[in-house]
């Protein structure tokens, strides 16, 4: 999640909606803001729970506390705010995007792979989510799943290092899987092959 100033993308991303009428919940929204993009999270979240104390109808504020409790580290919260964001505007990639890496950071794996294909079909073009959906079957030890999602991302996105490199680790598990099976069904040279790609 970038650090970007947030208010211009709220404005294009919901619509229009970015900014609450109200003018302390605006003041609230536009220190939250602010707050963010200076890396002051806590500040941050306390300046949109005093807009959503004054308009708790206003779900844009949730897609910002949830962005910034995911800077913080706490996952499950951004989970439900985001979760709040998405029941709103369904066909939001963005949103699935944010959550999914909440969910990936959280180990929710299952459920971040959901939201990356939501996000995949949204967006075919999007070589992020193949990428983010990729590790999150990887860290599932869906190692063949993983594999094909790091090669549709880097048929969008060629060259892509970050890309090259989780395929990689993809394609060392799987061997060490198949190295683990062959050596628990005896074969003693897939045991030594195993140690040597555990070093």
């Amino acid at each position: 999640m970038k650090r970007i100033l947030l208010a211009v993308f709220f404005l294009v991303m919901f619509g229009g909606m970015a900014v609450p009428a109200d003018l302390d919940a605006q003041f609230y929204f536009d220190r939250g803001i602010d707050h963010y993009n200076e890396g002051d999270y806590d500040k941050a979240i306390a300046a949109f729970d005093k807009v959503i104390a004054l308009r708790p109808s206003f779900v844009t504020v949730y897609y910002n506390r949830g962005l910034a409790y995911y800077k913080k580290g706490q996952y499950d919260n951004a989970i439900l705010d985001l979760t709040k964001v998405a029941a709103e505007f369904p066909k939001n990639a963005d949103i699935y995007n944010s959550r999914g890496l909440a969910y990936l950071r959280n180990g929710q794996y299952d459920k971040a792979v959901e939201d990356y294909t939501k996000v995949i079909s949204l967006n075919p073009g999007e070589a992020a989510a193949y990428h983010n959906r990729g590790i999150a079957y990887s860290s599932s030890g869906r190692y063949e799943e993983a594999i094909a999602d790091y090669d549709r991302a880097l048929d969008l996105r060629p060259g892509d290092a970050n890309v090259y490199a989780s395929r990689a680790v993809a394609y060392v598990k799987k061997a060490a899987q198949d190295f683990r099976r062959s050596c628990d069904a005896g074969n003693k040279n897939a045991c030594e092959d195993l140690k040597q790609l555990e070093k």
